[in-house]
């Protein structure tokens, strides 16, 4: 059992968060080609930092677009699956590059801590300002599509981080101007390292667990079996498998014991029970059923095949 969705609807909605994605690269390339040179000319780290992060926000937008492109294509008889998958490959992609870039920052802004220089505020604050107001706008236009999709989330979490750096270069520099405070540039570059690790973290372990076909964290193997056995027709579930294919689809699989030798037609009957059941409390949306009465072999709910 499967959710349906007008084709229409669905092309439109893609070609809507294609389109964002692109306008999005735009705008990073442009930040980030002035940060870096504004960050050589100033001598700020947090400056040349934030322009690091901002290209690997052009990496991620460019690789998050190109896996919604990729998850239009339709199935092949050698890609069953067609490439459903690239968003959340795409996510994972992105998840490790935060986690990486920040790692970058960190080591920096310890060399530089040890060894603070002066920098040119004003350049510091216009160009922070310009980051907050080009990756505000990135944010707005992927926000929607974030709540509801893994891929659009990595990026969107690359972009939402990204201004909160230029919020935080942006309060640099105005300590630097006034107060003459440089070495608040090292430690406003560890705090933004900092933060890119909990925000890469959790979404490297979320897109991590669907690769590795692991069951939703919602969802119970031990409850389905319960509920499914409660069916007066079935004796025992076994090698049962649950996993997302992505964020739309889970999978359900599972060798199913039948009390008495029953017909096709009354499997029939029975699956359309199963499928209702998981779909309405588990939402599982697709399921796989292997019928069996009387035959030897292990009856474990998890059985390694």
């Amino acid at each position: 059992m499967s959710n349906t969705h007008s084709h229409t609807h669905s092309h439109a909605h893609a070609e809507l968060k294609g389109r964002n994605l692109f306008i999005s690269i735009v705008l990073n390339i442009i930040i980030t080609v002035a940060q870096v040179i504004g960050g050589l000319m100033s001598g700020s780290l947090a400056l040349l930092s934030d322009a690091l992060h901002n290209f690997t926000d052009v990496i991620s937008l460019v690789v998050s677009y190109i896996a919604t492109l990729l998850s239009k294509k339709s199935a092949s008889l050698h890609k069953t699956f067609g490439y459903k998958r690239a968003e959340i490959l795409a996510a994972f992609v992105n998840a490790a590059t935060l986690i990486i870039v920040a790692i970058l920052l960190i080591k920096e802004a310890i060399l530089r801590f040890q060894n603070p220089q002066v920098i040119d505020s004003d350049l510091v604050i216009w160009l922070s300002l310009l980051g907050i107001v080009a990756n505000g706008l990135s944010v707005l236009l992927l926000k929607g599509d974030s709540q509801n999709n893994m891929n659009m989330r990595s990026a969107y979490l690359h972009l939402l981080t990204d201004m909160l750096a230029s919020i935080a270069v942006l309060i640099g520099g105005l300590l630097m101007k006034f107060y003459e405070i440089y070495w608040v540039d090292s430690v406003l570059t560890l705090a933004i390292a900092l933060y890119l690790i909990w925000v890469g973290f959790d979404l490297l372990k979320d897109s991590f667990q669907v690769l590795m076909l692991f069951a939703p964290e919602n969802i119970h193997v031990q409850e389905i079996v319960k509920e499914v056995q409660n069916l007066g027709e079935i004796r025992n579930v076994h090698h049962v498998h649950v996993w997302q294919l992505n964020e739309e689809e889970t999978h359900f699989e599972a060798h199913i014991d039948f009390n008495t030798d029953i017909t096709l037609s009354q499997f029939d009957a029975i699956l359309v029970k199963i499928e209702e059941l998981l779909y309405h409390k588990f939402h599982i949306n697709h399921v796989n059923i292997q019928p069996e009465f009387g035959k030897c072999g292990p009856k474990d709910i998890i059985v390694q095949d």
